[in-house]
């Protein structure tokens, strides 16, 4: 990644007083901040993660970064998703970040991408950068972005949010090891709930995503340690931190001896979020079978057999922090993980509705009970964020 001092750009007489505080530093110093002026730091994604670490590296000087979201700014995003503000609300977070880094640094490029990340375009997008800042919320991009940045040679800056607890390190650096010496396997679909299910503490990707920008402007300036074979994790309740030593695994399926993954690959069938060709032939043959079998029922099928006053047991599974935000009409609250030892307090002959938040949750839920003896159970499709959007806009969604 070092650059040639020859072929640094020069720092500008306003540049030089507004990084003077690393130009004092013999450990940055000129040909450090030049070295930033020259780098660039591709960031994937503009919400909890990606929002203080770009701020931070375009308040560094580091002459391009690019941004890839496809997202629109929400209320909900304002309590950690600090580039975004109260009149950014609608906005693309591409439009809102690019706003926001340009006036915390005119002098700086910053290159938005308005699309989602893929395997059809994520090498070309990682191919004009130096680091890769990875601030994606979802297994599937993870291991994409991984496995793009080792068939490329680029540095990821990688970083992890839930609830209280962050993670971070650097993956795919030379001989150092990647995501998948760690994670070979992503865990089975909707056994780690989501942000949005399990929730943040604000201030997290803050110090996260902070620590993946000192690891990039690190990397770019050639200073200090980075986190090239340890894992730093974060426990925000108990102000820990806590490191693990990582070795590359010589049996990686990207980055081994041998690898077996020379190329992007369809990577939510990898992580079970898609059928894969094969199991989606066998479900063709399945598919009268299947069509038979209701398991779900939307917002607004469930709105029509309540006004019908149909005998529906309604359980709510969330945690009773959420049921005291908004609830559906009618519902009794036993949590998800209540459910195994709760489930004699309902009717096995009963209809039953399982709703959560967004469905996922309901969904183990319903699938516990039918499995249990429950003969007629349905998952309230899309949970009560679908009840707000289709029924009753006037409850408070979340």
């Amino acid at each position: 990644m070092a650059i040639e001092t020859d072929a640094l750009p020069q720092l500008t007489n306003e540049e030089i007083k507004r990084y003077s505080r690393h130009l004092i530093m013999p450990e940055v110093g000129v040909d450090g901040q030049r070295r930033l002026k020259a780098g660039s730091v591709l960031c994937v994604g503009a919400g909890g993660l990606g929002s203080p670490a770009a701020m931070y590296l375009a308040a560094a000087g580091v002459g391009r970064i690019g941004v890839v979201d496809f997202d629109v700014v929400d209320f909900s995003n304002l309590q950690r998703q600090i580039i975004h503000g109260t009149s950014s609300v609608g906005k693309t977070k591409l439009q809102s970040a690019k706003e926001r880094l340009t006036d915390i640094n005119p002098n700086i490029q910053v290159d938005t991408y308005e699309t989602a990340l893929s395997s059809e375009n994520a090498l070309e997008l990682f191919k004009p950068y130096d680091v890769i800042l990875d601030g994606t919320d979802n297994f599937p991009t993870r291991y994409l972005t991984n496995d793009a940045c080792v068939l490329l040679g680029k540095p990821n800056a990688y970083g992890s949010i839930f609830r209280f607890e962050g993670q971070a390190s650097v993956f795919a650096a030379k001989d150092g090891p990647c995501y998948r010496c760690l994670y070979p396997e992503p865990p089975p679909p909707g056994l780690v709930p989501s942000c949005a299910e399990g929730g943040v503490l604000g201030v997290l990707p803050g110090v996260i995503g902070v620590i993946q920008a000192t690891e990039a402007i690190k990397l770019i300036a050639g200073i200090g340690e980075p986190l090239i074979g340890r894992f730093l994790i974060y426990d925000a309740l108990r102000m820990r931190f806590r490191e693990l030593k990582l070795r590359k695994d010589p049996d990686c399926p990207v980055c081994g001896t041998n690898p077996t993954v020379t190329r992007l690959i369809d990577y939510e069938a990898f992580c079970g979020l898609r059928p894969s060709v094969e199991e989606e032939a066998a479900q063709m043959v399945q598919g009268a079978a299947k069509a038979t079998s209701q398991t779900d029922i939307t917002a607004v099928e469930l709105k029509q057999r309540m006004d019908r006053g149909d005998a529906l047991t309604i359980v709510d599974v969330r945690e009773p922090n959420e049921y005291q935000i908004n609830r559906l009409p009618g519902s009794q609250l036993i949590p998800l993980g209540e459910i195994p030892r709760r489930y004699a307090e309902l009717n096995p002959e009963d209809e039953i509705v399982v709703s959560c938040k967004i469905g996922g949750r309901s969904a183990k839920a319903a699938d516990y009970l039918r499995s249990v003896g429950f003969k007629h159970v349905l998952n309230l499709k899309g949970g009560i964020i679908a009840w707000v959007d289709k029924v009753d806009p006037t409850m408070p969604r979340y």
